[in-house]
C-alpha cells in the first residue's frame, strides 16, 4: 500500500526529498547543459542518455516538430547526472525544464510534493492516445496518492532469467517452466565449467542502490523477506532477510562470474554475450540486446520467469517515463510532446524508420499484438508481457509494506540506504566480510530511516 500523506506533512517530505535526492548535487558532483529557455513555441526535455532516448533525439524534429511547430531543446546527461539536475530543478520549481525522463521510483514522490503536472485532464481529452493501452502495472506504478496519474512511460521493463538453451542440452539440463531459486542454484552449479571458461550464473554484484539491490530485494521478496515491515520497523536482520542475502552471496560467489563484486547490467550483459556464463537474471529489456543483429548469442537463449520461493511471481517492475514539471511554462504543449513520444504512433515510426527490435517496448499491450514486433522479438516477447503484467509494485512479497516498490521502497531515503546497504553486501560477495556481518551493519543504517517514520 502506498504512504497516507498523513503519515509524514508535506512540508516535511519535501525537505527529505529535496534534501536525499539533492545530495550529490549538493557535493558538487553533476555536470550538464541547460536549455535555451522554454516559452512560445519552445519546450525544453532533459533526459537520460540511453540508446532509445538518443533514437527519440534524432526522430523529433523531422517528425514532431514539423507536425506541430513545437521546437524541442534537448539536455541528455547519464543517468546519475541527470538524475540530480531533474531532482534540482524540480524540487526548486525553477521551470526550467517543461519535460523529464523520471522512472516510477521519483514519480509519486514528486507528486506528492507538488511537482509535477497531473496527466488526467489530458489523457481524458485525449482519446487517440489511449490510456487504457498502457499496461496497468505501468499505470499503477505512475499514479500519485491522490489516484491521478502523474507520468506516462516511454518503456517498461521487469525482470527474467536468460539460459543458454544449447549448453543446457549439452549437460542434459532442462529448464523448469516456473523455476524456484534452489532450482537455479543447482543448474547454476551443473552448468559451471560446461564450456572453458564459464560460469554457472551472472548476478549483480556492483554496489548501487539501482544496480545489486534491485536483483537482491527481489530474492529477499520471495524469501518471504522486507526491508521494513508495515509499522517502518526495519527488519534487515529478519531470518528471512539473512536466508535470502547469503543465498544471492553464497550462489555468486560459487558459480557466478568472475569479479562478481564489480558487475553491473552492463557486466553481465557483456559476460552473457561472450558466453561466459550460461544463466543470467536480470532485466527484461536485455533480451533485445541479446538477440540483437549481430549478436554472437542470438538464437541461442531460452527465458524463464523470475525465480520464486514463497510468492507466485518476483519480477521487478521499471520504466523510464516522462513527467511534467508543475512549473512548466508551457504545460499543454509538454503534453503534445509526451503523448507523441509514449503514443502508439511513435512505437510504429520507430519500427518502419529504425526497425522493430528498437522500439521502446514494455508499456502498452497493443505492442504485443503487432504482427511485426511479435516476428522481431518472438523469442522473448510474450515473456517480457507476462513479466511486467504480474509484477505486484504494492505487493511483491509476503508481508503487508508500507511504501510501494519491488526491487526498491518508495520513499526519497532509499537511495542513499540502498545504497549503503549495497556496500555491505558487495563487500560479502568480494569476500572481505560475511553476509551476516554486512546485515548486521545495514540493520543499523535502516533503524535510523524507521526512527523517522514509525509513529506517523
Amino acid at each position: 500500500m502506498r504512504i497516507p500523506s498523513r503519515r509524514r506533512p508535506r512540508a516535511t517530505l519535501a525537505m527529505a526529498a529535496a534534501g536525499t535526492l539533492l545530495a550529490p548535487l549538493l557535493s558538487g558532483c553533476w555536470v550538464g547543459a541547460g536549455g535555451t529557455g522554454s516559452g512560445g513555441d519552445s519546450i525544453n526535455v532533459l533526459m537520460v542518455n540511453n540508446p532509445q532516448m538518443a533514437e527519440l533525439q534524432k526522430l523529433t524534429a523531422a517528425h514532431f516538430t514539423k507536425e506541430t511547430g513545437i521546437n524541442v531543446n534537448f539536455t541528455v546527461l547519464p543517468e546519475n547526472d541527470v538524475r540530480d539536475k531533474i531532482s534540482q530543478d524540480f524540487a526548486n520549481q525553477a521551470g526550467q525544464y517543461d519535460v523529464a525522463t523520471l522512472s516510477n521510483y521519483e514519480i509519486p514522490i514528486y507528486a506528492r510534493n507538488g511537482w509535477l503536472h497531473e496527466m488526467n485532464s489530458y489523457t481524458a481529452r485525449d482519446p487517440a492516445y489511449d490510456e487504457q493501452d498502457v499496461l496497468r502495472p505501468m499505470r499503477q506504478s505512475l499514479t500519485g496518492d491522490d489516484g491521478k496519474l502523474y507520468g506516462q512511460p516511454f518503456y517498461g521493463e521487469s525482470s527474467f532469467l536468460m539460459y543458454r538453451k544449447d549448453v543446457f542440452a549439452a549437460k542434459g539440463l532442462t529448464m523448469p517452466a516456473h523455476p524456484t531459486w534452489q532450482q537455479v542454484a543447482g543448474l547454476a552449479a551443473k552448468a559451471d565449467g560446461a564450456q572453458p571458461g564459464m560460469k554457472g550464473i551472472c548476478l549483480r554484484g556492483l554496489p548501487g542502490w539501482g544496480e545489486l539491490m534491485a536483483p537482491l530485494t527481489t530474492v529477499v521478496n520471495t524469501f518471504g523477506g522486507t526491508w521494513f515491515d508495515k509499522d517502518w520497523k526495519a527488519r534487515l536482520d529478519s531470518p528471512e532477510f539473512e536466508k535470502a542475502t547469503k543465498f544471492y552471496v553464497d550462489l555468486v560467489r560459487g558459480h557466478g562470474e568472475s569479479g562478481a563484486a564489480q558487475s553491473g547490467f552492463a557486466e553481465c550483459l557483456n559476460d552473457m554475450t561472450q558466453s561466459k556464463v550460461a544463466m543470467w537474471y536480470d532485466a527484461t529489456s536485455a533480451a533485445g540486446l541479446l538477440e540483437a543483429a549481430g549478436s554472437p548469442v542470438k538464437g541461442k537463449l531460452g527465458y524463464a520467469p523470475a525465480p520464486v520461493e514463497k510468492t507466485n511471481s518476483s519480477g521487478w517492475l521499471y520504466t523510464w517515463a516522462w513527467g511534467i514539471q508543475k512549473a512548466s511554462r508551457n504545460p499543454d504543449k509538454a503534453w503534445k510532446f509526451v503523448s507523441w513520444a509514449s503514443g502508439k504512433g511513435y512505437e510504429q515510426l520507430v519500427g518502419e524508420t529504425s526497425g522493430w527490435p528498437d522500439v521502446p517496448a514494455g508499456k502498452r499491450a497493443s505492442t504485443y499484438t503487432n504482427a511485426d514486433y511479435r516476428k522481431s522479438a518472438a523469442a522473448f516477447q510474450e515473456m517480457t508481457k507476462e513479466a511486467i503484467e504480474s509484477a505486484r509494485p504494492d505487493d511483491p512479497g509476503v508481508q503487508p509494506r508500507p511504501a510501494p516498490g519491488i526491487q526498491f521502497v518508495g520513499i526519497p531515503e532509499f537511495t542513499d540506504l540502498g545504497t549503503k546497504v549495497s556496500q555491505e553486501i558487495s563487500a560479502a560477495i568480494a569476500g572481505r566480510q560475511s553476509a551476516g556481518s554486512a546485515l548486521k551493519k545495514s540493520q543499523q543504517l535502516a533503524e535510523k530511516i524507521s526512527k523517522e517514520y514509525e509513529g506517523r
